[in-house]
């Protein structure tokens, strides 16, 4: 595959960031435009899902385009250094790569666990030409970071997403001035990952007992108290990643790079805020699993690039989105990468005529605070049916076009006609894949 003009790409995502909490996706509680314009002049794929929706796996899966049960299976677990990135790929193409923010890939530290003093050694950074970052932190308020040209951890100025957004829109203008080398480039921020904290300015405009709950937000006292309460900072942290998306869509417009820069707006997994009656991630449910996933450009795909725009139902998956960014570009995937490549729905003259009938979701038996000790595999249908499964046993199957807030399980259901087709595909997933995982007879 070629193409005569070098396209440049960004990635921006947050972390916790679920797909309900953008205006475009008809969330009553914030307001997120510069989002909303990504949404509606690019490409918006509405069913995108996080494969295994926790950090670490998420990330690894991100970087080199294989499932997790093949790199980064749980939170604290190194990536394997022997693993090409996608930041490998584009440089073979002659690209300039840069990778700012967190990072969560170096695995447990010895001596105490993460710290935010570590420094991640050159070799273990990916493969990027410039990187500046850190493991992790959870301290938007009090973030150090390190990397290309910072020897010694740096703490930022301020509130994370702000500081890392001045040192990206820097990079940028780098870019610029550096002339004809394209370049791949991303942005990664931790809000609105916990604690809900962000600037007074944006707190301020959340009051939580205004707030609507979404319908599967059982009517509990101190289910509702925790939800309203972190809702309205998770609201305010995901305007404030809007305000700085709209500050880098006009940091390309200012450089000369909106004719030849895609964006890519995802986040790594979601938070269930009180949903079904649980809170944050690692589970099946919609809330956990659903992420944003739009590919638009500062002056719009359809305007400037003169291609395709709107909706797609794609279920696009963590393990496809490093080949869709490289098809953006006009590269093929390399043969190491598992993923599928969806740019065909925004890239001139192409299409995705047999796209996956399904994707797969993992989760592994964790030793964190989260709580979860099951292992579950599952998958989510194009047409909008979902199956999980623990060891052994079924446990969930909605039809999400009826029972989009997931109120009816039909898991145990022997009349319910989906049941088999679900059940086969799922065994295909795990066959094909390589994973080991023992499903229902």
């Amino acid at each position: 595959m070629s193409t005569d003009k070098k396209f440049n790409v960004i990635w921006i995502f947050g972390d916790q960031h679920r797909a309900q909490m953008l205006s475009c996706n008809l969330d009553p509680n914030l307001s997120t435009p510069n989002i909303d314009r990504l949404s509606s002049e690019g490409v918006h794929f509405e069913n995108a899902i996080s494969g295994t929706p926790v950090c670490c796996p998420f990330r690894g899966s991100l970087l080199t385009s294989r499932y997790p049960h093949e790199c980064v299976p749980v939170n604290e677990v190194r990536m394997p250094d022997d693993l090409p990135t996608i930041a490998h790929a584009f440089k073979d193409q002659g690209y300039h790569t840069a990778y700012f923010g967190k990072w969560h890939l170096e695995g447990k530290l010895s001596g105490g666990g993460r710290t935010a003093h570590h420094i991640i050694p050159p070799e273990r950074r990916g493969g990027f030409d410039t990187w500046i970052g850190y493991e992790n932190n959870n301290a938007q308020w009090d973030n150090w970071v390190h990397g290309t040209g910072i020897d010694e951890p740096r703490r930022l100025p301020g509130y994370e997403t702000d500081a890392l957004t001045d040192m990206f829109i820097s990079h940028l203008e780098s870019r610029a001035a550096a002339g004809a080398q394209p370049f791949f480039a991303s942005l990664s921020v931790q809000p609105p990952h916990t604690p809900y904290i962000a600037p007074d300015d944006w707190m301020r405009r959340h009051n939580p007992a205004h707030l609507q709950l979404r319908p599967n937000v059982p009517r509990i006292p101190r289910i509702e108290q925790v939800a309203r309460r972190e809702m309205a900072g998770a609201c305010a942290m995901v305007e404030n990643l809007d305000w700085n998306v709209g500050r880098i869509m006009r940091a390309l417009e200012q450089h000369g790079l909106a004719d030849n820069t895609y964006i890519m707006f995802f986040s790594d997994h979601g938070d269930m805020h009180g949903s079904q009656g649980r809170f944050r991630k690692l589970v099946p449910w919609e809330e956990s699993l659903r992420i944003p996933f739009i590919i638009g450009a500062a002056g719009g795909l359809g305007t400037r690039y003169n291609m395709s725009r709107g909706r797609v139902p794609a279920v696009i998956n963590h393990v496809d989105i490093a080949p869709t960014t490289l098809g953006l570009c006009g590269i093929d995937k390399p043969d190491w990468m598992r993923g599928f490549d969806y740019s065909g729905y925004a890239r001139r003259g192409a299409s995705c005529e047999e796209i996956p009938e399904a994707a797969l979701m993992q989760a592994f038996p964790t030793a964190d605070h989260s709580g979860y000790d099951r292992p579950w595999r599952g998958i989510v249908t194009t047409d909008n049916w979902k199956y999980v499964c623990l060891q052994r046993h079924p446990w969930l199957m909605f039809n999400l076009n009826e029972d989009p807030y997931e109120q009816v399980n039909l898991a145990l259901d022997r009349k319910q006609p989906q049941r088999e087709r679900l059940h086969e595909l799922l065994r295909r997933w795990i066959t094909d894949t390589g994973d080991t995982f023992a499903l229902p007879e």
